[in-house]
């Protein structure tokens, strides 16, 4: 069995290993030396290099595989990844997500080429243990697949998942669209069939995050993204369709009544979420390719927040353009761990109406806990322009919008159990200001100044400079 070609025109990102060769060429691809440690040595490595290169560990800890890490590190790798330039990046995700395009099955299935009936999934796969408190080794970076029965409709989402047993794994499932289908099947005392698929190109696992609505498959927007539909094909003991051409599938089930200790482990906001009961998958089979590749993302990395943040602001900047055409872009920033903190950038609002789009963007997911309206003179992927739109164009008791007792993030600690307060802050200038009272203050040419044509740098003598002559 051969690795399916993508043909002329498909984005750099529609391969795993294309894009791997890809960011090998751009010197954005660190091999480490063969043998380092699972446990803590391949995270502690791949966190050095976040941000700069991406990370291959050739058999840790002598394992059969190897483990890849750092994928999607920078915002402007998202972009290349999509063939599109940085600016282009979200209304490209948001174009996709409102065009799907349907998947198209096989039967010969590179990542079918190996199959594990006898599950032991720490001898199979080498799976990391990232910080210092987590409970154990954890799949961080699989694309939990579930399907609804009663409409066949798939869900794509990533889960952190604890090894628990050789074919038994610990599940955080939030409230999203995978415990929507598992509590169906539940409320019938039946398991829920799933699949876990690690190693899957950088188009399907940026669309595994999009925020769509309950029933629409994450993998059409993978297609959406490559222009051409995603190969699927049938897993080998459910009806879950998974990526033909990943590197791994590990089949289960989500079981109905069954808890099991899970925890603690590192998350996003760089905290470690807590020990609870949560929900348990039991293993029936695990295939893969030969010599397959173990995609892991290290919690409250580069790219752990990145791949959260970049999806949702697509769909978020979709969600309020419908109510308020005022709105022109969106940013998660990183210092608010690319969930909690929304820059929304509008144009020329109604008076009132930059506290409705706080409003409706508090609304968009639950996540969400402080929002800046600026204006379309403020780069909102600029922390410290938004920081001076809030410094000279905020007032506390007049733009201020104050939200209590709301649902938010179980993973944020200074949370109630997920209920807390939000915050909104309107820093744009105030309808019918004097012209001349919020103008931002410009140098007429400076942008245009060639530096290279008016400054010497012949001479490093600056006391000969200004004699006279």
């Amino acid at each position: 069995m051969t690795d399916h070609v993508q043909g002329e025109g498909v984005p750099p990102g529609a391969d795993l290993r294309g894009w791997l060769d890809h960011l090998a060429g751009t010197d954005r691809l660190s091999v480490t030396r063969t043998g380092l440690g699972l446990r803590h040595e391949v995270a502690a490595v791949a966190n050095r290099l976040d941000g700069t290169s991406a990370s291959l560990f050739p058999h840790p800890d002598g394992h059969p595989g190897s483990v890849v890490s750092g994928l999607l590190s920078q915002r402007s790798w998202m972009a290349e990844a999509l063939g599109v330039d940085e600016g282009s990046l979200v209304r490209t995700f948001e174009e996709a997500c409102l065009s799907p395009v349907p998947w198209a099955e096989v039967a010969d299935a590179p990542v079918q080429e190996v199959v594990h009936d006898d599950v032991d999934l720490e001898q199979i796969l080498p799976i990391p243990t990232h910080n210092e408190h987590d409970s154990g080794s954890y799949i961080t970076a699989g694309l939990l697949i579930s399907r609804q029965r009663s409409t066949g409709a798939q869900n794509v989402s990533i889960h952190r998942l604890q090894v628990s047993g050789p074919d038994r794994l610990g599940a955080l499932l939030l409230p999203r669209h995978t415990l929507r289908f598992f509590e169906e099947r539940e409320n019938d005392d039946e398991d829920l069939d799933i699949a876990v698929v690690v190693g899957v190109d950088p188009l399907t696992l940026m669309s595994s995050q999009a925020i769509v609505p309950l029933g629409q498959d994450e993998l059409e927007i993978s297609g959406a993204l490559r222009g051409a539909p995603l190969r699927v094909t049938r897993c080998l003991t459910n009806d879950v369709r998974v990526p033909a051409d990943a590197e791994i599938v590990i089949e289960g089930r989500l079981v109905a009544n069954r808890r099991e200790p899970e925890g603690p482990f590192g998350e996003f906001p760089q905290y470690y979420g807590e020990r609870a009961e949560r929900h348990v998958i039991e293993v029936d089979r695990v295939t893969h390719r030969r010599d397959p590749v173990f995609h892991t993302i290290v919690g409250g990395g580069l790219e752990h927040l990145l791949l959260g943040g970049i999806p949702r602001e697509a769909s978020f900047l979709s969600h309020l353009r419908r109510s308020f055409p005022c709105v022109r872009d969106v940013h998660l920033s990183l210092g608010g761990v690319s969930r909690y903190h929304l820059y929304v950038q509008v144009d020329s609002p109604q008076p009132g109406e930059a506290k409705n789009v706080i409003l409706g963007a508090l609304a968009t997911h639950y996540d969400i806990k402080h929002v800046t309206v600026v204006d379309t003179d403020v780069d909102l992927h600029d922390p410290r322009e938004v920081e001076w739109a809030v410094a000279t164009r905020f007032q506390a008791d007049s733009d201020l919008v104050v939200v209590e007792g709301s649902q938010g993030s179980k993973l944020d600690p200074s949370t109630q159990a997920g209920v807390g307060a939000k915050l909104g802050f309107d820093a744009t200038v105030p309808v019918g200001s004097p012209d001349m009272k919020f103008l931002r203050i410009r140098v007429p040419g400076e942008a245009e100044v060639d530096l290279d044509a008016v400054v010497d740098r012949s001479t490093g003598d600056w006391r000969n400079s200004v004699a006279t002559r």
